[in-house]
């Protein structure tokens, strides 16, 4: 038998199973030390109650033997699926890949690092049951370190402003959804790096739940330079015409500062005969070149944003997929 006669009977087969009412997808890299306690605890959250569910992990190319592990569990518990990215494509892509193959009505995403308490995933899910489509987590006391906590609170503020919808953790992923919020979405998810950001920006009704938060074990993998990159995602993604706004910025900017300088000098030269342009001058051309650099930065997004399009590359290669 060939190997699409194998895949063929495969897809047959899934499409035979009833479909559960909870998908939980979960997006790990280099997990092995927490994926078994993340698999125990989460079985012991959704058996205590009546819904019937399926357990969706995502490897984002892991290196430490995490797909081992989870192979395992997959034989030995038809409810766990499995998937293995060729490389690690980010966090956003599994996203995707876990989201794509949810076969339940309400769909929850979680982090694999145990920062997400297993034990908070029903009441995420009753809160959809409630009547709403997004269960967004919302992180009261973050375990996070001040370098890391600081910029997130920053891109929350920039997605507020941007979206028009008004939560506190856009950056949780930590959440609940209706699938019926998430599939017109698909098509952009991945694409984009903030999928709750996403689903609610198409008007899903959203309802805030208070989430356990717990210390990451290991380092961040989020470096300045990543939060940097994730700020200028947003600006892209989710700021309309942000160029025209920066360049009326910029000019407003140059155009005050040049008129304050101006008239500092006129009353300095005036009273003191010496007017220190150099000095004045230097300031000036370093402010307009950071933003500048900025703008080009910006660019640089979108153009990015463009070449990816015009490739038509896929958002992720899979190795296995169980």
């Amino acid at each position: 038998m060939s190997d699409t006669e194998v895949r063929a009977e495969a897809g047959v087969a899934e499409a035979e199973l009833p479909a559960p009412d909870v998908s939980v997808v979960v997006t790990v890299y280099n997990e092995a030390a927490c994926i078994e306690e993340l698999y125990r605890r989460a079985l012991a959250a959704l058996e205590s109650g009546p819904r019937t569910f399926e357990l969706i992990f995502v490897d984002d190319g892991s290196t430490d033997g995490t797909f081992a592990m989870l192979e395992r569990l997959h034989r030995g518990d038809a409810r766990v699926r499995a998937v293995r990215f060729k490389r690690n494509f980010g966090q956003h892509p599994a996203m995707h890949a876990g989201l794509s193959r949810a076969r339940g009505d309400i769909v929850v995403t979680m982090d694999g690092d145990l920062q997400n308490a297993p034990e908070d995933i029903p009441r995420l899910v009753e809160a959809v049951e409630a009547g709403n489509d997004v269960a967004s987590g919302r992180r009261r006391v973050r375990k996070d370190p001040l370098g890391r906590a600081l910029p997130s609170r920053v891109i929350n503020g920039m997605l507020r402003r941007f979206t028009g919808v008004e939560i506190s953790d856009f950056g949780c992923a930590f959440n609940a959804y209706r699938r019926s919020a998430v599939e017109p979405m698909l098509g952009s998810i991945g694409k984009q790096k903030f999928t709750k950001a996403l689903v609610l920006s198409g008007g899903a009704s959203v309802i805030e739940v208070d989430v356990t938060h717990a210390a990451r074990s290991g380092p961040s993998r989020y470096s300045p330079l990543r939060l940097t990159r994730m700020a200028l995602h947003v600006l892209a993604g989710f700021w309309p015409q942000p160029i025209q706004w920066i360049g009326v910025a910029l000019g407003m900017v140059c155009s005050l500062l040049a008129l304050a300088l101006g008239a500092y000098g006129v009353v300095y030269w005036i009273d003191e005969a010496n007017f220190p342009g150099p000095l004045f001058g230097g300031v000036a051309v370093l402010f307009v070149l950071g933003i500048q650099g900025f703008i080009l930065a910006l660019i640089g997004e979108y153009l990015g944003r463009i070449q990816r399009d015009v490739e038509g590359r896929p958002l992720y290669t899979i190795d296995r997929d169980l």
